[in-house]
């Protein structure tokens, strides 16, 4: 199938690489159907494209690349719409975002997704992480393709 993008233009991608995200994202609650493409750039990046919003590409990345002990704690509750099994087989990924300071990780609200089948979530830590963890370190690569 093609969806037409905004930042990459048409694509072509399977339905089976989509992930349905039940309830969307915080904000973008419209938004069910995505895919992840990588940053041929960038190998740390990820984006978080938008099948039903052309507009709409969130740069991604894996927290525990740029927080090595980050740790997850959510309510058993907030996981119920991926219906896992194994909470190991879950990925977690963060977005990143550029603002006035630099690049930033919202490792407060992450994105939880159950790979093999296809199903994600975004759920709020009940830890007291950073919505805007900032990447001095990451910053000068990041302004070519963020």
């Amino acid at each position: 199938m093609d969806i037409i993008t905004t930042r990459f233009g048409t694509l072509s991608v399977q339905p089976e690489d989509e992930l349905f995200f039940a309830q969307g994202l915080i904000g973008l609650e419209h938004c069910q159907r995505w895919v992840v493409l990588s940053d041929g750039k960038n190998p740390a990046l990820g984006w978080l494209q938008s099948v039903e919003q052309a507009y709409i590409a969130l740069g991604v990345v894996s927290p525990r690349r740029f927080v090595p002990d980050y740790q997850l704690r959510v309510d058993a509750r907030d996981l119920q719409s991926l219906e896992l099994t194994n909470h190991g087989d879950a990925e977690v990924a963060v977005i990143a975002s550029r603002n006035e300071g630099g690049l930033t990780l919202n490792l407060r609200a992450p994105l939880v997704i159950d790979v093999a089948h296809r199903r994600g979530c975004q759920v709020v830590a009940k830890d007291a992480h950073p919505i805007q963890f900032p990447l001095q370190t990451a910053t000068n690569t990041w302004k070519k393709t963020a």
